[in-house]
C-alpha cells in the first residue's frame, strides 16, 4: 500500500553526513519500487527556487552546462510551475516529447524515453527538484509509478527541509577564503575565468572525486536562471543560498558583465557568505517557523525584549512567552541567546 511506502521513506535518514547522503539513501529506496537509469536531484533555495547542491548521475556529464541551461529554459514540466508534485514527460506532452526543449535538443540524443519530474514543496518553500530518466529500450513511467512517487513526496519534502535545518546547528565553522570569489561564464555557461579563491569554495560545495577539478554546478544554475528570467521563462531572481559546510551558508548571484541589451555578454557569478538577514530568513523557513514566530525572532535579534515585543505585536507578554516555547521546540534550542547564536551564525 502507498501509505506504507511513505512510511518506509520517512524512516530513511541517510548516514548522518547531510543532504547528499540522505538523497542517495532515498534514491536506493525509490529504486526498489520505480526503476530509473539516470537522475539529477538538486536542492533549491526555498524562496528563489533556484537549484544548487546536486546529486546526479547522468550520461551527458560532459555537456552539463548545456543540460542545465536547457533545463532552466524548458517550460514543459518546469519545477517552478508544475501543478502537481509529479509529472511525466510523455504524459505531459501526449506522447510527443519534442515539445520539451531539453529533450529535443539534448536528451533525445541519449535515447531518453521518458522523464519523471518531482518537486518537493511545502508551505515554507520549494526545497528540491528531482528528475528520473529512463533510457531505451525501457518502458515509459507508468501511472502506477506516478502514484508511488506522489505518495512519497510529502515525507521526502519534510526530510529535505529537516536536513537543511540541521546545518544551522553545527558549532564549528570552517575557514572561509579571503578575497573575492567570482566566476565568469560565457553565455552558454562555460567557465571563462575565476578568481584564485574560487576553487576552494567549489571543492567544498560539490566535492570532486580524486584529482578532478570541481564542477561549478551552483554557478551554472544561477547563470541558467538569469538567462531564463531574461527570456521570460521564469521570474525568480538568479540567486541561491547553499550550505557550504560546517554551518556556513553562501549566496550565489548571477549578473551580466555589462549593462546592455546584448544577449551574448558574459555572466558574472559571485559567491559570498550569506548575510545575517538572509541567513535568519532561511533559518526560519527550514525550521518551520510561522510568520509571527519569524517576526519575533527577527525583533529579538534587534534587541527587543519581551515587553517591547508585546507592545510591537499588540499581544500580551504571556503570548510572547508562548510563542518562544513553540520556537524553542521547533529549533531545539533552550534560550534566546542560543537561538540567536544559531540563527545568525556563531
Amino acid at each position: 500500500p502507498l501509505h506504507r511506502a511513505a512510511e518506509r521513506v520517512a524512516r530513511v535518514h541517510g548516514d548522518g553526513r547531510g543532504s547528499r547522503a540522505l538523497r542517495r539513501a532515498l534514491l536506493d529506496e525509490i529504486g526498489r519500487h520505480v526503476s530509473f537509469d539516470a537522475y539529477a536531484w538538486l536542492l533549491t533555495d526555498p524562496e528563489t527556487e533556484v537549484g544548487c547542491d546536486p546529486v546526479a548521475d547522468v550520461p551527458c556529464m560532459p555537456q552539463l552546462p548545456t543540460l542545465i541551461r536547457l533545463k532552466y529554459a524548458t517550460e514543459t514540466n518546469r519545477w517552478t510551475a508544475m501543478p502537481r508534485p509529479v509529472a511525466r514527460l510523455l504524459d505531459a506532452t501526449a506522447g510527443n516529447p519534442t515539445q520539451s526543449l531539453v529533450w529535443r535538443e539534448l536528451l533525445a540524443a541519449y535515447d531518453i524515453v521518458d522523464v519523471a519530474s518531482l518537486v518537493f514543496r511545502d508551505r515554507f518553500g520549494c526545497w528540491a527538484f528531482l528528475d528520473l530518466w529512463r533510457v531505451g529500450p525501457a518502458e515509459p513511467f507508468s501511472e502506477r509509478d506516478a502514484e508511488y512517487l506522489n505518495a512519497i513526496v510529502p515525507p521526502v519534502t519534510e526530510a529535505l527541509r529537516r536536513v537543511q535545518a540541521e546545518t544551522f546547528h553545527i558549532a564549528e565553522a570552517p575557514k572561509v577564503p579571503d578575497g573575492p570569489v567570482v566566476l565568469v561564464l560565457s553565455p552558454d555557461l562555460r567557465v571563462r575565468a575565476q578568481t584564485p579563491e574560487t576553487e576552494a569554495y567549489l571543492r567544498a560545495l560539490v566535492p570532486p572525486t580524486g584529482d578532478r577539478q570541481p564542477i561549478p554546478a551552483g554557478a551554472y544554475n544561477v547563470g541558467a536562471q538569469l538567462r531564463a528570467s531574461e527570456d521570460g521563462v521564469d521570474s525568480h531572481p538568479p540567486r541561491a543560498r547553499v550550505h557550504l559546510s560546517q554551518g556556513v551558508w553562501l549566496t550565489l548571484r548571477a549578473a551580466r558583465m555589462v549593462e546592455s541589451d546584448q544577449t551574448d555578454a558574459d555572466i558574472a557569478v559571485t559567491l559570498e557568505p550569506t548575510s545575517t538577514k538572509d541567513r535568519m530568513s532561511l533559518f526560519g523557513l527550514a525550521h518551520g517557523l510561522s510568520k509571527r514566530e519569524a517576526e519575533i525572532v527577527a525583533a529579538c535579534a534587534r534587541g527587543t525584549d519581551t515587553r517591547g515585543l508585546a507592545q510591537e505585536l499588540f499581544v500580551s507578554e504571556n503570548t510572547i512567552q508562548d510563542h518562544f516555547k513553540s520556537i524553542f521546540a521547533k529549533t531545539t534550542t533552550r534560550t534566546r541567546g542560543e537561538l540567536l547564536a544559531i540563527a545568525r551564525g556563531r
